[in-house]
């Protein structure tokens, strides 16, 4: 028998997940899909399309956020996908430069330009470029501060990893404010385990960020898109699967 105080919290859980899929400010070519997940490019060269949730982020709290994310079909495809968490003075206006740096980050890292500062971000790229320290492969890399460049990545080991493989991964973002650890999971692994002071190291002790995915393509191109599948605050109603 469910006791409850756990109907209460699965009751919890469905709520923010329906009020979060529901309420997205959109930039570019982003925009809901019939099977209401949200896409953010097209099939279609030079495309860059934002999407930002309307409920902020509370930093001060326990959160987990799952997604799947779909990255196209076509191995030669670009540009990918970052998950990004920011408090841009521009607010849901915000964005980065497209191409290479998927909407979020600028092309040169050692000066000046469009990006989405001060955030940190994940990046899904699954396009080569050697400005931004890539590998010849698909990979997922953390970064801050609208800087696309990142020196570590993670590839699965595989130098011809592939994630523009017709299919939904499954995107997990978990934050711990008491113990500041900030963990990613990408199809079960962890592939991001970080401990940063976001309140205090990125945010300068603002405890409410805008979240959401920024996307862009190039040349080559690939449909991206992202459908939310829970949003749940607090340690002790995160529920099962704890270890992604």
């Amino acid at each position: 028998m469910i006791s409850p105080t756990k109907i209460l919290v699965l009751l919890f859980s469905m709520l923010l997940t329906i009020s979060a899929s529901a309420q997205y400010y959109f930039l570019g070519t982003a925009g809901n899909m019939a099977n209401g997940c949200i896409q953010l490019t097209p099939d279609e060269p030079y495309s860059e399309g934002l999407a930002y949730n309307y409920q902020k982020l509370d930093l001060t709290r326990y959160f987990e956020i799952q997604f799947d994310l779909y990255l196209g079909d076509k191995d030669v495809g670009a540009d990918g996908v970052t998950f990004v968490v920011h408090n841009d003075v521009r607010g849901y206006e915000a964005f980065g430069q497209w191409g290479e740096c998927m909407g979020y980050g600028r092309f040169n890292p050692y000066a000046p330009g469009n990006s989405i500062d001060p955030s940190v971000a994940v990046e899904f790229d699954t396009y080569p470029n050697r400005y931004q320290n890539d590998p010849l492969c698909d990979h997922v890399a953390y970064l801050e501060n609208g800087v696309s460049r990142h020196e570590t990545y993670w590839n699965n080991d595989n130098s011809n990893y592939n994630m523009e493989d017709d299919r939904l991964h499954d995107f997990r973002f978990r934050w711990n404010p008491e113990t500041k650890l900030l963990e990613v999971f990408w199809d079960g692994v962890r592939v991001v385990n970080l401990k940063r002071d976001l309140i205090n190291d990125i945010f300068e002790g603002e405890t409410q960020a805008i979240w959401g995915f920024t996307a862009s393509t190039g040349r080559a191109h690939n449909l991206q898109y992202f459908c939310l599948r829970r949003m749940v605050y607090n340690e002790l109603t995160v529920g099962s699967d704890r270890n992604g």
